[in-house]
């Protein structure tokens, strides 16, 4: 992808802004998510459990860990524009979970600038129609519309 610019960032609405490395989802990241949130529900962290019982013969990522993926992902793509002096979380207008996370499975994501709006002293915010793609899986993970305040450099 080429490098985006506040100035150029017009031009591409409605266009891919790219697709980031697949970046496996294993137990450990699993385990270490739920850790963090206290959600240990044994669909995610009993591997014996979750084959024997689970509709899905294994463990799956939480929805919000692949949610939790939209940000660093995008951050790789290169969504945030070069003469920009920060992009920040602003909201999410929709998220749906469509397809589960298998543990051990790979994901991607693929960006497009869905539109813009702009705001006082040189600040956009920035709609992404994000889609983390499973591997090997017809249906992507997750479809979630994200918002980014886009803040300018100063003396820009």
């Amino acid at each position: 992808m080429g490098n985006l610019t506040l100035a150029g960032l017009g031009e591409r609405i409605g266009q891919e802004l790219g697709l980031s490395d697949w970046v496996t989802i294993d137990q450990p990241r699993i385990d270490t998510f739920a850790s963090c949130t206290g959600d240990h529900q044994w669909i995610h962290v009993d591997v014996e459990r979750a084959r024997r019982e689970s509709p899905f013969r294994g463990p799956i990522a939480h929805g919000y860990l692949t949610l939790a993926m939209v940000a660093p992902l995008a951050m790789q793509i290169g969504v945030i524009p070069t003469d920009a002096a920060a992009g920040l979380n602003y909201g999410i207008d929709k998220v749906r979970f469509l397809a589960p996370v298998p543990a051990g499975a790979r994901v991607r994501l693929r960006v497009v600038l869905a539109g813009l709006e702009p705001r006082e002293g040189g600040q956009v915010i920035m709609k992404t129609q994000n889609t983390l793609e499973v591997e090997g899986s017809e249906k992507p993970a997750l479809i979630a519309e994200t918002l980014a305040l886009l803040l300018p450099a100063k003396g820009a």
